[in-house]
Formats: structure tokens, C-alpha cells, sequence
């Protein structure tokens, strides 16, 4: 196709990249800069050359991130200076945490981590609302909670990570090692995605939806908190005494997240396809009604709790609620719901990125088993289902850009993708065992 005249001034009038970047961009590449130099510069002889490439590395990933989505150097800035503000009331004093009024209600990583629970709790409901009684000042509210959420529970991640070291320096190690930890690294790396594609979409209605999948990953972590006391801060095993952990276990839970969201996201589809078709009811209520249920079943067979199933019951119920009101209020979800096109366009783009970063995340394990336990790959249960977890999500791309595959068929495939996601994730700890079943429950 011929180029036109047009086509060609636009492309030689844009200015590069880097000449689009203002003073403050560089501003912030240099204060992330001094700061891994310092961190260097301070902890140098406590690290190997792949924990020093890991803390630049971060450093250069977190500049990038920033200049690309502007609305997270706040949020780094917020993290940071609320974290340092804690760091400093604790000093080398672990009890603290038991007597400054700060560390107790606020800050210490269990506080922080309840602040972060109770939020994207109370923003589901908020979103539920918006979805009912869309109002821009309700979507704000519900934007902000999720924001705020977010800070917290990295707060409370980099907080229990000096909590860690306060123990016992042979203890300390970054909260990434166990189901408690990477089920609120779940939480946060799911919001923050949802959080990009809300501001690229200038539309909320999706975050009733995907806030239901984070309020479930808090169910889960307040129950394993209650009834297992699963926020212990614990010795790592020595299988997890690697730096890779510092890089394969966030880049899996990227995956996690954006699958996770995709998934959410085929719901939406389907209310708005089944909306804009005129149709019924029945189908698509009683297929959501069922599987809901099915969920509560799960948590009420598996996980006694009382405070934990009541968290259950009441945002499954507005769940069904609002899809029962949605499903009857076709004109409304027409009016406020973003185009289909731009939900399938959506879910495609986060699983894409899912699947990237998962891809990345299978390499790095089979580089870390290699030196754990002498093998790249040794077919074990959370191996195995890894690969099925990829090559689910490696035939839905395929079907996608090759196939031209759109609409409800993916949507239902994203969907079903999130219950074989959540077993490799989860179901393998719950029932299988294997080399990696130091995660169990």
C-alpha cells in the first residue's frame, strides 16, 4: 500500500523518544540512579554480581516504567517515602512494631497489608456501585481506593522485608517466598495492570469486574493469615536461597495478573454481547450463577472460616446481584459498558503481555532448577502444569493472529484459561507434591 505525502510529514515532523522527554524525566532517572548507586555504594559486600545486575536492572525498569506511564512515579514516590518513614521507626528494634502508634495501625507489613485487604475490598463495592449508578465522582473514589490499595501493599511487602533482616540476617530475604507473600504481589501487580488499561480505556466499568478477582485473592490471604498464620516471617528453604527468586516469582505473577484480568475481562464481554444481541437472561446468568457458586462451594469446603466465608458470601452476592440487574438493564450496560471492540482488544493485549512475561518466567525457573537440582526440567507437577498453563495461552494468541479468531470464543477461552491458571497456581500446592511442595498449604 502506497505511503502517502501526508503519512510521511507526520512520521518526519514526531521527535524521537528521548527528545520527548521533559527535564523532571530526567530528573527521575537520575534520583532512581544515585539510588541503586547508594544502595550499591552501602550493601556492595553483602551481594554477588547477579543481585548487583538485579538492582540495576530494577532501577532501569522502574526509569522505563516511568517515563512510559507517568501515574507511577507517584506511586514509587508514595512507596518509597512511606517505607522509608517505617524503616526509621522501627530503627534495629523489631518490637517497635508493638508500641509506636505509627507501626501498629499503619505501617508495620501486617497493618499495612490489612489497609491494602480492606480497601480493594471496599473499592469492589464502590466499583459494583459505579456499575449500577454510574457517577464520575463514584468512579474517582473507587480509582483512588485501588491506588491507594496498591501503596500499601507494596508498603507492606518492602516493610516486612526489613522485618526479615530485624529478625535475624540469616532470616532476612525479599517477601516473595511463600503463598501468603506472592498472594499479595498477586493483589498489587493485577491492580496496577487493571490501573494502566483503565487510564489507556478512559472507562471504569471494568473495574467492578477484575476488583472481584483481587477481593478473592484477599479472601484467600486473610483466611491463610487467621487460620494458618501464614504472616509468620519465616526461614527461606535452601532451595529458595537463590537470587533468581528475586526475578522468576515476580515475572510469573505479571503473568498471573494479566491473565487473571483477561479473564474478568471475558465476562464483561460476554454481559455486553449478550446485551447488545437483545437476549435473554437464562444464559448467560445462569452459566456465571453456576460457576460463582461453584467458587463458593470451593471456599466453603476448603477453607473454614467464619470471618473469611462472610468476606465470601457478601462479594459473591453483589456479584450476582449486579450481573442479575446488568443482565435485565441491557440499555444501561449498553450506555456505560466500553465497546466490545475495545474489551477484545483489551483482554488480547493482556494476555500477550501475560504470556511474555510467563514465557520469561518459565525460562528463568528452568535456569534456576538447573542449579538447584542439576536439571533444566524434570516434570514436575508445578513444571508440568506451568507448560500447560503456556501452551494454553500460546494456541489462544495463535488462534487470535492467525486464525482471526475474535469475541465470545476467546472470552469463554480466557475465562476457562483462568481456572486452569489458578490450579497450575494454586491447585497444584493444594493436592499435589513434588519439588516444589515447600509451597503447599
Amino acid at each position: 500500500m502506497a505511503v502517502t505525502k501526508e503519512q510521511l510529514n507526520e512520521n518526519f515532523g514526531k521527535q524521537s523518544f528521548f527528545k520527548q522527554l521533559s527535564p523532571f524525566d530526567w530528573i527521575w532517572a537520575a534520583v532512581l540512579l544515585f539510588g541503586a548507586g547508594f544502595a550499591w555504594n552501602k550493601y556492595s559486600a553483602l551481594m554477588d554480581h547477579y543481585e548487583v545486575g538485579i538492582l540495576f536492572g530494577t532501577a532501569l525498569a522502574l526509569i522505563a516504567l516511568g517515563w512510559y506511564w507517568k501515574a507511577t512515579r507517584y506511586l514509587m514516590i508514595a512507596i518509597a517515602a512511606v517505607s522509608l518513614f517505617a524503616v526509621s521507626l522501627y530503627g534495629n528494634d523489631l518490637g517497635q512494631a508493638e508500641q509506636n502508634f505509627f507501626l501498629m495501625f499503619l505501617f508495620s507489613s501486617q497493618s499495612a497489608t490489612m489497609w491494602m485487604s480492606a480497601l480493594f475490598v471496599m473499592a469492589t463495592v464502590v466499583y459494583f456501585v459505579y456499575l449500577v449508578r454510574p457517577n464520575e465522582f463514584i468512579g474517582r473514589i473507587a480509582t483512588a481506593m485501588v491506588w491507594v490499595a496498591t501503596t500499601m501493599g507494596f508498603v507492606g511487602l518492602m516493610v516486612r522485608w526489613r522485618e526479615s533482616y530485624l529478625i535475624s540476617h540469616d532470616i532476612g530475604h525479599i517477601p516473595v517466598s511463600n503463598l501468603y507473600e506472592v498472594f499479595i504481589l498477586f493483589a498489587i501487580i493485577t491492580a496496577l495492570i487493571y490501573l494502566f488499561y483503565e487510564a489507556r480505556t478512559r472507562t471504569k466499568a471494568m473495574g467492578a469486574f477484575v476488583l472481584l478477582v483481587i477481593s478473592a485473592s484477599i479472601a484467600f490471604l486473610l483466611w491463610y493469615h487467621f487460620e494458618k498464620g501464614a504472616h509468620e516471617i519465616e526461614p527461606l528453604v535452601p532451595a529458595l536461597q537463590s537470587y533468581w527468586m528475586k526475578i522468576h516469582v515476580p515475572a510469573n505473577f505479571v503473568g498471573y495478573g494479566a491473565f487473571a484480568l483477561a479473564a474478568m475481562l471475558g465476562v464483561l464481554y460476554l454481559i455486553r454481547e449478550n446485551a447488545a444481541r437483545g437476549g435473554g437472561t437464562s444464559k448467560i446468568w445462569m452459566v456465571v450463577m453456576n460457576l460463582v457458586g461453584l467458587g463458593i462451594l470451593g471456599y466453603a469446603l476448603f477453607f473454614v472460616s467464619s470471618t473469611v466465608n462472610t468476606l465470601i458470601f457478601v462479594v459473591s452476592a453483589l456479584f450476582l446481584l449486579a450481573i442479575y440487574y446488568l443482565s435485565i438493564q441491557k440499555q444501561r450496560v449498553l450506555s456505560y459498558f466500553p465497546p466490545a471492540e475495545t474489551i477484545d482488544e483489551v483482554m488480547h493485549k493482556s494476555i500477550a503481555l501475560g504470556f511474555a512475561f510467563f514465557t520469561v518466567a518459565t525460562v528463568l525457573g528452568a535456569m534456576w532448577a538447573a542449579e538447584a537440582w542439576g536439571g533444566y526440567w524434570s516434570w514436575d507437577p508445578k513444571e508440568t502444569w506451568a507448560l500447560i498453563v503456556w501452551l494454553n495461552y500460546a494456541a489462544w494468541l495463535h488462534m487470535r493472529l492467525t486464525k482471526g479468531w475474535r469475541g465470545a470464543p476467546l472470552a469463554w477461552w480466557a475465562i476457562i484459561g483462568l481456572f486452569v491458571t489458578t490450579f497450575a497456581f494454586l491447585g497444584v500446592n493444594m493436592f499435589l507434591s513434588g519439588l516444589h511442595s515447600y509451597g503447599e498449604l
